[in-house]
């Protein structure tokens, strides 16, 4: 287990995510220096430094599967409008906007999820918990780590890649940030898919836009 204070620390020199952090000390078995270094060869360092860099250029990427079932509009941004025009930029926001319309986020990030539905999300995890006959002192700590993949479920950029499910549409970013040069970030998406909200038939198109995808 890696120590918080350490994990902190890291974070203040470096300005690497807490997640990029933890996996530099966890592979370093604990040595900052080591982690330091890291997270430099990986790029990750530098990456969050760019990331306070405004970003207004970028594309609208619109994804819709075939039959025209799921849709999907994605804005994402850049600095330059020659990063915007590359490939590999738009093969991003083309891979995202996809992952969108298979992983079905329904919000951009934790930030953006409303306190009621937090506050009524673990009132039903606690609930849970304690019908699950669990002690009440370790209640509290089982719900936050349930609200943590409640957030997974539902926020985009905490949500595994489904190309690759071993990072996270975050860590996606930040390394393309890092070989990019640029800050690159989300601002919004919208997704639709056909009949939504009305009786049907049950089909799982997010599945097969995700088969389509491997």
């Amino acid at each position: 287990m890696v120590n918080a204070s350490l994990v902190k620390e890291l974070r203040e020199r470096t300005g690497a995510g807490m997640m990029d952090c933890k996996k530099a000390l966890t592979e370093t078995e604990g040595d900052t220096e080591k982690a330091i270094a890291y997270l430099r060869e990986k790029g990750l360092a530098a990456a969050a430094k760019k990331a306070g860099r405004i970003a207004t250029e970028g594309v609208i990427e619109t994804y819709v599967h075939a039959g025209g079932r799921i849709g999907v509009i994605l804005e994402l941004n850049c600095e330059t409008d020659f990063v915007a025009k590359t490939d590999e930029f738009k093969e991003l926001a083309k891979d995202i906007a996809m992952h969108i319309a298979a992983a079905k986020p329904e919000y951009l990030s934790s930030e953006e999820v409303p306190a009621d539905i937090i506050e009524n999300e673990r009132n039903i995890l606690r609930a849970q918990a304690l019908n699950e006959g669990k002690p009440e002192k370790i209640v509290d700590k089982m719900v936050e780590g349930r609200v943590a993949k409640f957030y997974k479920d539902v926020c985009l950029v905490e949500q595994p890649f489904v190309k690759d499910s071993d990072k996270t549409i975050s860590q996606l970013i930040t390394e393309k940030v890092a070989k990019i040069g640029e800050n690159i970030s989300i601002r919004r998406f919208v997704r639709y898919e056909l009949g939504e909200g009305m009786a049907k038939k049950e089909d799982n198109f997010a599945d097969e836009v995700a088969s389509m995808m491997k």
